[in-house]
């Protein structure tokens, strides 16, 4: 019996997605439940799971195909097992129409890499470094469920690898360098992702009339408490106290004075959000993502914790759901991690307002009329002026400052 394999249906705010890579070709026997491809979306990339277990018969559509929601990927022979030695089905692409086989597919320079990857237990993110430093997979211990291979594990085979002296040579004999006559430029499209955050970003400054406040933050009270407590928490939680569970809780206390910084604009109403979904923008390699922690307000510092630094790890490893990404009422970003010492982010659309944390840096400042070092860090609040004003954004940035130069606060609620 043929089962035909399709793309998931995606979220209402996703129109397409793009077909990454194929981790089977016709002719192999898959599992039940076994990721047979990558589907890259504006937000994440999904992975297309086997509905049940035989062999690959054909392939529908190539990789870097544009798909939309139901569209036939493949086709599975359910319960068939695949011959030693058998020839591949044909693979029909859905531009052409024409057949191939694989066993006749010449792959070019680089390509043999890619269909070790395709062919192991590999993460989306797994399979980039793969594919960038042209590693075996087989090489590769994977740690995951059924020994799948995370970008973790070969980043520990490759700084494993490096730690290993290498032989030494003979020196080489002398060359003669050639004289570079012209400089070379190289054109990539951009991934989806990066395509949407310029999408975004262009949409919140053509759209919002975005204004940044600034303000600096004395640390030292947040640097005691994390210092005193710091083997306990993470000996009682199992997490680290980090300083954005303080600045998580600080906005909160700050947003629950100035309602319209935890507002969007909807036409020509005003959505006041009685509840306090705070995004937190992660780096990763394919670029910025925000995970929304929901309802903080009602979240201790450890839950706050303990959810970053899940959604850091699954957020660089490619794992992240669509749901976690969408929502949000207020976003906090951390240039600091970077060196940052100070900028003026921008808005993620619809929210209203994002805070930017920086660098915390010894300074010399003024206190009680002495001069003392002290680890300060500025902050900037951009916000949409159509609806906060200067005022309240001040205001908000003042709360901020002394929840976290006071911590004592957060717990008392003043």
């Amino acid at each position: 019996m043929t089962i035909e394999v399709r793309v998931p249906q995606l979220p209402e705010s996703v129109a397409d997605a793009t077909l990454v890579s194929w981790h089977k070709k016709p002719g192999d026997a898959v599992t039940r439940d076994e990721n047979l491809v990558d589907l890259e979306t504006d937000k994440v990339v999904l992975e297309v799971p086997a509905p049940v277990a035989g062999v690959l018969k054909e392939i529908k559509l190539s990789d870097g195909t544009t798909v939309t929601s139901g569209q036939v990927l493949a086709i599975i022979e359910e319960g068939a097992t695949a011959l030693p030695g058998a020839s591949a089905p044909a693979i029909m692409t859905a531009s052409s129409g024409a057949a191939k086989t694989a066993a006749d597919a010449v792959k070019p320079d680089g390509a043999a890499a890619r269909a070790d990857a395709a062919g192991a237990k590999l993460s989306p993110a797994a399979k980039r470094v793969v594919e960038e430093n042209k590693v075996d997979p087989k090489a590769v211990t994977g740690s995951g469920r059924d020994g799948r291979v995370s970008k973790s594990d070969v980043v520990n085979y490759l700084s494993a690898k490096d730690a290993v002296p290498a032989p030494t040579k003979a020196p080489a004999a002398p060359t003669t360098l050639r004289t570079r006559t012209g400089r070379a430029d190289q054109r990539v499209p951009m991934t989806r992702l990066r395509a949407r955050i310029a999408e975004r970003m262009i949409q919140a400054q053509a759209t919002q009339a975005l204004l940044t406040s600034f303000n600096e933050v004395d640390l030292k009270a947040v640097n005691e408490l994390r210092a005193r407590y710091k083997d306990q928490f993470e000996k009682q939680h199992g997490v680290k106290l980090g300083f954005m569970s303080f600045f998580a809780k600080a906005c909160v206390e700050a947003l629950k004075k100035f309602p319209a910084v935890n507002a969007s604009v909807d036409g020509n109403d005003i959505v006041y959000h009685e509840y306090f979904d705070v995004g937190v923008a992660v780096s990763t390699d394919r670029g910025l993502i925000v995970p929304v922690l929901r309802d903080v307000d009602l979240q201790s510092f450890a839950e706050i914790e303990k959810s970053i630094a899940n959604f850091a790890g699954r957020a660089r490893a490619g794992t992240i759901t669509m749901e976690e990404l969408t929502g949000g009422t207020f976003t906090i970003t951390n240039g600091g991690v970077f060196g940052s010492l100070l900028s003026t982010p921008i808005v993620n659309s619809p929210q209203s307002a994002i805070l930017g944390m920086h660098k915390i840096q010894d300074r010399a400042v003024v206190i009680d009329g002495q001069v003392v070092v002290r680890p300060m860090m500025y902050i900037a609040l951009t916000y949409d002026h159509r609806i906060i004003d200067g005022r309240e954004a001040v205001q908000f940035l003042v709360t901020v400052k002394q929840c976290l130069e006071d911590p004592a606060r957060m717990v008392l609620g003043i």
